[in-house]
């Protein structure tokens, strides 16, 4: 299949559906919503978002699927933009561009900022069990939030952060490396994959498959995004290029090599899509993202 076309496609969806459940930015609290939308619609791949929708369609292709999966894809997206708003907060990365575009904090301010990322959130939560997801039996609902907030808690993407800045500049051994790149990518990563296989009725089997797929999709998309950092440009990453060096962090190419990196990235592509291999077809989507995933140069 044509992944870029598959992308811009779905990139679209999701940007017209998030358009939708997003409050407007009038009355009252029009600063604070205008900060939440600066930062979710400046940009972005949505690569959560659309592992969600792929999800569910390698389980149940059908529109009706689709249409129920959209707000939790919307609702994960949220809670992704939440977490880069603070990252680049001068108290943690410190980065004054994102996306191409100027930082919330340059924009809107410190603390402006740091309600927006709160209200993506917890807006995000209001997504998951709200009229959004109203056609999702409320069973899976709750599995869906249980899910996530583990994903995105202090074992998951919250956690991992905290590691991350308390190693830096300190030297760390390959398991503490997996386990905070595990918790601050590939958790939510891999719930927003199972996410969609819940909303699509995914069983057993094919929930614990599409479950060993995003986990190792979380994988490569961290030392992707390791090597480049230290290969592309500002330009092309749309944020500082070497900014882990300058705050320094462990990554894998600083623990492995460049190349080293490179063929482990691979590697858990290509056993991601082993993984699929209880689907037929549907899947085709997964595939191709594992493959965008490991060879993207942004």
């Amino acid at each position: 299949m044509e992944i870029k076309t598959y992308l811009k496609e779905q990139q679209q969806r999701v940007d017209e559906h998030l358009a939708s459940l997003m409050p407007d930015a009038a009355g009252l609290f029009q600063n604070h919503i205008a900060s939440m939308r600066y930062s979710l619609f400046v940009g972005g791949k949505r690569v959560r978002p659309i592992l969600c929708l792929a999800a569910a369609e390698a389980v149940n292709p059908s529109e009706a699927t689709r249409q129920k999966t959209l707000p939790v894809a919307c609702a994960l997206e949220c809670i992704h933009t939440y977490s880069l708003i603070h990252d680049d907060l001068p108290a943690m990365d410190d980065d004054d561009l994102r996306r191409g575009k100027p930082t919330n904090h340059t924009i809107f301010g410190e603390a402006a900022a740091i309600l927006a990322g709160d209200g993506l959130l917890t807006y995000a939560f209001d997504l998951f069990s709200g009229q959004a997801t109203s056609g999702i039996p409320d069973a899976d609902r709750i599995r869906i939030i249980n899910l996530v907030a583990r994903a995105a808690g202090p074992l998951g993407m919250v956690g991992g952060q905290s590691l991350d800045i308390l190693y830096e500049e300190k030297q760390i051994g390959y398991e503490t490396l997996r386990t905070i790149h595990r918790s601050k990518t590939g958790a939510l990563i891999t719930a927003s994959v199972v996410s969609g296989a819940i909303v699509a009725g995914a069983g057993p089997e094919q929930e614990a498959a599409l479950q060993t797929y995003g986990g190792h999709i979380g994988l490569a998309f961290q030392i992707v995004d390791d090597l480049l950092d230290i290969e592309a440009t500002t330009e092309e990453l749309g944020k500082p290029a070497g900014s882990d060096m300058k705050t320094g962090k462990s990554t894998y190419p600083s623990l492995f090599g460049r190349g080293t990196s490179r063929t482990m990235a691979r590697e858990a592509v290509q056993a991601a899509i082993v993984a699929l291999s209880p689907f037929d077809r549907q899947a085709d989507p997964l595939k191709a993202l594992a493959n965008y995933i490991v060879d993207r140069t942004k």
